[in-house]
């Protein structure tokens, strides 16, 4: 493939660039001369990644970094021109990443096996010799005792499951032991339900209804087509490797303190709850509970979170944007033009990438591969950094049959592309490419017609928090966009808008205050005033949840202008001062109107002027009152009660109409 190694010397000035033809093979010695003692180093292959660490190690180094630059880039009918995204992809490579945080699971090698025949058996003949097996049939027919009892094997069906590798618990009706003298056929004992069974490993032959959501992003559950030998037989040799201590990546970082999920146990926002393909997410009181055990890491949680509670870790929301600065400021550059942002996973995506380079054209010379873990961890920061930045297009290339619901996604895109419209930016920037076929990806990636360019692009340097860095790209996004405009109305279910508060109906008793987790509703310390923050606003509703009126509406919106915009007054009043000693307290309006109702039509109050008054004072007045005036305020004006009709009133008013 052709290198233009001048070019990328001169867009890569933060590193020593050292070009070569064979460095795993005839220039290998070379490879090991030019290991530094201390630093990073980046390797332009990912094919021979075996035989550079080895290298590596040999002479006491540091493991290098590896980047793809030939599927990629060189192999292409585009080869030619692209030098550009070569430096970008190296530029990007050279940028560090945060370390992963990890959850430990711990697998003893106990495994339940789940059938309904010989199948299930004959599974657990092939594990007896390597894990702790016990086998349940549900609803078995006609199957032959063993000579041997060399493993458990009971009657059974599940009916609930939870857990995960190390710490399954299922809950089993119609559970029998086998009888022992079973002779023709396995006959069993009286059943019962409700029997729990605990393991490490559950190898479910059932050909039923998985026992978990998203069964596939379960670890320790394997689940296969019992018809099927072949696949029997790849998840017999998987569940003999599940056993020990595993450490998988807590994909996502939780902090409770600004979850918006409830508030007194009204529920406001749960976009998190309801994307979870994997049920990891769950209520927990004002908050919810993330387990990082159960978490396939699709980040779909992350991405929608409105306040960053929920961030992703693999990498973290700027991390990740600090690596599209790298690529795009790179190719921007190096020359390169019209730049289209391909964001892919590494196990379709690089496959069928690969694939379009050895046996098609190639990616096109401005499309640049963005790996990331998940697809649907992409939230709208990273889309407006990207933008932003100088990128034209973005797409995500997907699965033809996704493993997961990709709701998340493409809300993340219904939120994105009204406001790249709305700023000038153009419709359908961003989209999905949903195919399992490289010639599907060229002829899609091709047809994308080239937007306006643009002379002004973004540099700012994303850091902070998951809320922060969206704030700031979409800032430096407006500040950069072809025709900048003030306000973009949004969909519903955004995390950005206002709220309308009917001023008629509110009585100002600033439940919503209390209510709302952001700080976006406020009060006045020194009189009735409620008081709205736009900029601080994620949408969340439980101001509208809580407001005993329902006066309070959402509406969905970003308004630019709101970073800079001073609290707005909803509605205000004047404070009713206390009769006797002249301090404002309450909402002057509400104690007029509440005594109003009171006088004279209730009981505890009607003729008693000074209980009336007592509701006019302030908190310490209206002890002082209560205690000089030595008066019970339930003890007067009690009206008296009628006594209850009893038998021998019914007998006597009986016998008064005979006589009558």
């Amino acid at each position: 493939m052709p290198l233009d190694v001048d070019t990328i010397r001169k867009s890569c000035r933060d590193a020593e660039i050292t070009a070569g033809r064979q460095f795993c093979r005839a220039e290998l010695d070379r490879f090991r001369a030019l290991l530094p003692d201390s630093g990073d180093t980046i390797v332009a292959c990912t094919q021979e990644t075996p035989v550079f660490e080895e290298a590596a190690a040999e002479a006491g180094r540091d493991a290098p970094t590896f980047v793809n630059i030939r599927e990629s880039a060189g192999w292409s009918r585009d080869a030619g021109q692209a030098t550009p995204k070569i430096a970008a992809l190296l530029a990007a490579a050279a940028e560090p990443l945060p370390s992963i945080p990890f959850v430990g699971l711990q697998s003893d090698g106990v495994v339940l096996i789940y059938g309904r025949d010989e199948r299930a058996i004959e599974a657990a003949e092939l594990l007896r010799d390597h894990l702790d097996v016990t086998v349940v049939l549900s609803r078995p027919e006609h199957l032959a005792p063993p000579r041997k009892t060399e493993f458990p094997v009971v009657k059974g069906t599940i009916r609930a499951a939870q857990g995960w590798l190390g710490a399954f618990e299922l809950t089993v009706d119609d559970f029998a032991q086998p009888a022992p003298s079973s002779r023709d056929e396995l006959k069993f004992a009286a059943a019962r339900n409700g029997a729990v069974s605990k393991c490490d490993i559950v190898l479910d032959l059932s050909g039923g209804t998985p026992l978990f959501p998203a069964a596939d992003l379960r670890d320790g559950y394997l689940r296969v087509d019992p018809g099927d030998a072949a696949a029997i037989l790849r998840a017999v040799m998987k569940a003999r490797d599940l056993t020990g201590t595993f450490d998988k990546p807590r994909y996502v970082t939780y902090d409770a303190d600004i979850c918006a999920h409830s508030r007194s146990r009204i529920v406001g926002c749960r976009r998190c709850l309801d994307l979870c393909p994997t049920g990891a997410i769950t209520p927990a009181g004002d908050h919810v509970a993330i387990s990082a055990e159960i978490c396939a890491g699709c980040g779909q949680c992350a991405a929608a979170c409105p306040t960053g509670a929920a961030s992703y870790a693999l990498p973290t929301a700027d991390a990740l944007m600090r690596k599209l600065r790298a690529l795009l400021t790179t190719y921007r550059e190096a020359g390169g033009r019209n730049a289209i942002m391909l964001l892919h996973d590494a196990e379709h995506g690089t496959d069928l990438i690969d694939a379009l380079a050895r046996h098609g054209n190639g990616l096109p010379a401005n499309v640049i591969p963005f790996a990331v873990n998940e697809t649907t961890q992409v939230g709208l920061e990273a889309i407006a950094a990207a933008f932003a930045y100088g990128a034209t297009a973005v797409r995500f290339l997907l699965r033809a049959r996704p493993r997961h619901d990709l709701t998340g996604l493409r809300n993340t895109i219904a939120l994105a592309e009204p406001i790249l419209a709305g700023l000038g930016y153009g419709e359908g920037r961003v989209a999905t490419i949903e195919t399992d076929d490289p010639d599907a990806l060229d002829a899609a990636l091709r047809a994308i017609e080239p937007s306006q360019m643009r002379s002004a692009h973004a540099s700012f340097h994303p850091a902070g928090s998951k809320r922060d860095v969206q704030r700031l790209a979409l800032r430096e996004l407006h500040r950069v966009a072809p025709q900048p405009v003030d306000v973009i109305a949004l969909p519903q279910g955004a995390p950005f808008g206002a709220v309308e508060v009917n001023a008629e109906g509110c009585t100002l008793c600033l439940a919503c205050v209390s209510a709302c987790p952001t700080g976006a509703m406020s009060a006045d310390p020194d009189r009735p005033m409620l008081k709205f923050t736009e900029d601080a606003c994620v949408q969340c509703g439980l101001c509208a949840a809580t407001c005993p009126e329902k006066v309070i509406t959402l509406r969905p919106q970003l308004d630019f202008r709101a970073a800079t915009a001073s609290a707005r007054v909803m509605k205000q009043e004047d404070p009713f001062e206390c009769i006797r000693c002249g301090k404002p307290f309450g909402v002057k309006s509400t104690i007029e109107r509440v005594t109003a109702k009171l006088e004279g039509k209730h009981w505890m109050f009607k003729g008693q002027a000074d209980r009336l008054n007592v509701l006019k004072m302030c908190e310490d007045c209206r002890v002082i009152a209560v205690t000089e005036q030595a008066f019970d305020p339930y003890g007067a004006g009690i009206p008296e009660r009628p006594r209850p009709r009893t038998t021998d009133d019914y007998l006597r008013e009986t016998d008064e109409k005979h006589q009558s």
